[in-house]
């Protein structure tokens, strides 16, 4: 069989994912061609990714001279929307990855999205975006994954869908114990192995709430009809209820490769024998809890404000992002993240109509303000 180039851009190439990307298109030499890489300031690595797969483009933040390895410079946003990409892949960390995200849908590329901020920020604006661009957001994220394959090719609704968590780090442990508990303790996340931020999320349950927030604008559902249960397996990735009572579960081992490769080919499944495969026979029970909330203040706090809209979920992404970065620096307490980002919350106004650049204006001001806020009250101790 015959198969077309797919080609693709990556925004975040040197992180988990987009390291991970690149192992997918390393499979498949025949399927992939990257026009673009777009990365931080990890710069040793990026060189050595240009040099392997020699994009047409690249955008970084650190010290690559245009026309390094035949690629010239040029905007996340202008190579995320060049008329020759078929697929962008949103795996940068934090609110950064906004602009890019925003108009590639515009330009009509498909965006595998494995950024939650990004739809957290503005889910309304990237589905109009995507409507605008007639293009799709496929997910590249564990648990939006999973539904998206429970729901494909059923022609009723869901009435409920169970978004699963392995409870983080800390899932044992009462919240008034974690004061002094040290960023290399919870980044032990106990089934995954992901990027530092989103595992200290992980601990906190925040990526939970934010997947909540994502599910509601990605598969057009109320919150109201979104669960969360703790499954400390990891082998569950999300569950669907449809109204006859039929409940569909999607089940794989706790890798994103799987995950990333079902995103970059879709709708088509091949076989690649680098994926880690989960054996029935050996994976044991299976168990189910409520969530204990009290364990997870971030959580209920992120609901809160995703409900409400506006510029709210833009300032959550954004004050959480500074949170993290604080603690990861050995700056807070991981018991201080939820009082820092519920300060910086309650002292924004929103904006009800809010456009692309509000959204990533409010981000912006969250963390500034996040940051100002906790150096005046260290000084002031």
């Amino acid at each position: 069989m015959e198969h077309v180039i797919k080609k693709i851009v990556i925004l975040g190439s040197t992180g988990s994912v987009g390291t991970q990307t690149l192992d997918i298109v390393r499979a498949f030499p025949e399927l992939f061609e990257v026009v673009g890489l777009c990365n931080g300031r990890n710069t040793d690595l990026f060189k050595k990714q240009i040099d392997e797969f020699k994009p047409a483009y690249f955008n970084t933040l650190g010290e690559v001279e245009s026309g390094y390895g035949g690629a010239k410079f040029a905007p996340a946003e202008e190579i995320a929307s060049l008329p020759e990409v078929d697929l962008v892949m949103a795996a940068t960390v934090g609110c950064a990855g906004m602009p890019p995200a925003i108009a590639a849908l515009r330009a009509g590329k498909d965006l595998a999205l494995a950024n939650k901020e990004v739809i957290v920020m503005a889910g309304s604006l990237l589905i109009d975006a995507a409507r605008a661009g007639g293009s799709k957001i496929l997910p590249a994220d564990s648990e939006p994954s999973a539904i998206s394959q429970c729901l494909e090719g059923e022609a009723s609704d869901p009435s409920r869908l169970i978004i699963t968590a392995s409870g983080g780090a800390f899932r044992d442990r009462t919240w008034d114990s974690l004061a002094h508990v040290t960023p290399e303790q919870a980044l032990k996340h106990p089934t995954w192995t992901m990027g530092p931020k989103i595992t200290i999320d992980s601990a906190t349950l925040m990526n939970k709430a934010f997947e909540v927030i994502e599910s509601r604008w990605m598969f057009d559902i109320p919150f109201a009809q979104i669960d969360v249960t703790i499954h400390r397996q990891s082998i569950v990735h999300s569950m669907v209820e449809f109204e006859d009572g039929t409940l569909k579960a999607q089940l794989g081992p706790t890798s994103m490769l799987q995950v990333i490769q079902h995103a970059l080919l879709y709708p088509e499944r091949h076989a690649n024998s680098n994926l880690p495969k989960l054996d029935a026979m050996k994976m044991g029970s299976l168990t189910f809890e409520e969530m204990d909330q009290s364990l997870y203040p971030c959580f209920e706090l992120a609901l809160e404000y995703g409900k409400k809209g506006g510029t709210y979920p833009a300032v959550l992404a954004g004050a959480d992002e500074a949170a993290v970065q604080l603690f990861l620096d050995g700056k807070i307490k991981f018991t201080e993240m939820p009082d820092l980002v519920a300060k910086t919350l309650s002292a924004h106004e929103s904006i009800t109509a809010a456009s692309v650049e509000d959204t990533i204006d409010a981000a912006r001001w969250a963390t500034e303000t996040t940051l100002i806020r906790h150096n005046q009250t260290t000084i002031l101790s």
